[in-house]
C-alpha cells in the first residue's frame, strides 16, 4: 500500500480524538473500516502506531514520531486547499463562508440572516458532535468559523491561534422526559425526582457524559446512563424508558416535557471561534439575533429567562 495524505489525516484524527469511534465519526467512516485502514497503515510503516484500550487509543513512541511528521504535511495541504478555494471564490465574485457547529436551533436563523445581509456570501455548514474537532478544523484552515458548546467542568482544547467570543456565558441544560412522567407536572425538576430513572446521553459529545456523572454523584445518586444519539434518546424518553439532557431551546413536542433542573446543575458556555477577530465581527450580531429568536420561541426557556431577570439577571442567558 502506498502511503497517502488521506492516511496521515486518519492518524491525526485518531490521535486528536483519542478514540477510534470518535475519529470514525469525524472522518465520516464506519469504525470497522477505520480499524482496517489503521492496520494497513501500520503494516506499511512496519510497527504499531497506537495502543488500543477500553479507555481509548494512545500513540506509541513510533506513533508519536510519525505524527510529528504527519501533522505539518496535513496542515500545509489544508492551507493550500483553503487558500486556493478562497482565491477561486474571489475570482468568481463571491465568497464561501465555511461554518462548523455543534447542534443548536439557532443555526437555521443564523444562516438565513447571513444570506440576507450579504447575498453574494454563501455559508456552508458542517455539523459535528465534537466541539474539539471543529476547533481543530478552524485552526487548520478547513473551516472559517465554529459555533460550539463548552460543557461546564470540561474545558475545550482551544488551539492557541484561535480567537474566541462568548455568545452565552452559561446556558442551563434542561431535562426532557415523558409528558406523563410524574415529575413533568412540576415547573422545575429536582434530581431526587428522577432517582429511579435511567438517563441517555451521547458520550461522543465532548464533556457531556462526565458532566452528568459528576452531577448525579454530587446528588448522591449512582449514575445509570445509557449511550445513544439524541434522536434515539428523545424517542425513548417519549415512552418513559429514559430521561435525557436537553438544550433549553429544544423544540416543544406533544409527547415530551422540557423542564429546568432545580439549581441549574449542568451548564454550557456558547462560543464562536475563528482565526481573527474580524471574522467574528462579521457574523456575531446575526448569531446573537438568531439565538435570541429561538430562546423566545421556547416557552419553558422564556419563562426561565424571565425568572432569571427578576432575580437580578445573574443566571446567564442570551446576550
Amino acid at each position: 500500500m502506498e502511503l497517502e495524505v488521506r492516511h496521515l489525516r486518519v492518524l491525526c484524527a485518531i490521535a486528536d480524538s483519542g478514540s477510534l469511534h470518535r475519529a470514525a465519526r469525524e472522518l465520516g467512516m464506519a469504525q470497522p473500516s477505520l480499524s482496517t485502514q489503521l492496520r494497513r497503515i501500520e503494516q506499511t510503516l512496519g510497527g504499531q502506531l497506537f495502543v488500543r484500550a477500553r479507555t481509548g487509543c494512545r500513540a506509541t513512541p513510533l506513533g508519536h514520531e510519525v505524527l510529528s511528521r504527519a501533522r505539518p504535511l496535513v496542515a500545509e495541504l489544508a492551507a493550500l486547499v483553503t487558500e486556493t478555494r478562497a482565491a477561486a471564490a474571489r475570482a468568481a465574485g463571491g465568497r464561501r463562508l465555511r461554518i462548523g457547529a455543534t447542534a443548536s436551533r439557532a443555526i437555521p436563523g443564523w444562516l438565513r440572516r447571513l444570506r440576507g445581509r450579504a447575498p453574494r456570501t454563501e455559508p456552508t455548514l458542517q455539523m459535528d458532535v465534537s466541539a474539539n474537532s471543529l476547533l481543530g478544523m478552524v485552526a487548520s484552515g478547513r473551516l472559517d468559523l465554529a459555533f460550539v458548546h463548552e460543557v461546564e467542568g470540561s474545558p475545550l482544547r482551544v488551539p492557541p491561534q484561535l480567537c474566541l467570543r462568548v455568545l452565552v456565558e452559561r446556558e442551563p441544560q434542561f431535562v426532557t422526559l415523558a409528558v406523563d412522567h410524574p415529575a413533568a407536572a412540576r415547573r422545575e425538576v429536582a434530581l431526587p425526582d428522577l432517582a429511579g430513572d435511567r438517563w441517555m446521553v451521547d458520550s461522543t459529545v465532548d464533556g457531556e457524559w462526565n458532566a452528568l456523572c459528576r452531577v448525579l454523584r454530587a446528588a448522591g445518586q449512582e449514575p445509570d446512563i445509557l449511550h445513544g444519539d439524541y434522536l434515539t434518546a428523545y424517542s425513548l424518553a417519549a415512552t418513559g424508558e429514559v430521561v435525557t439532557v436537553s438544550q433549553p431551546t429544544a423544540h416543544p413536542r406533544s409527547d415530551l416535557a422540557l423542564r429546568p433542573l432545580r439549581g441549574d446543575p449542568i451548564g454550557v458556555r456558547l462560543l464562536l471561534a475563528a482565526r481573527t477577530e474580524a471574522e467574528i465581527d462579521g457574523v456575531f450580531a446575526e448569531l446573537a439575533d438568531a439565538y435570541r429568536e429561538v430562546a423566545r420561541e421556547s416557552p419553558v426557556y422564556r419563562e426561565w429567562l424571565e425568572r432569571a431577570a427578576a432575580d437580578g439577571g445573574g443566571r446567564g442567558g442570551p446576550p
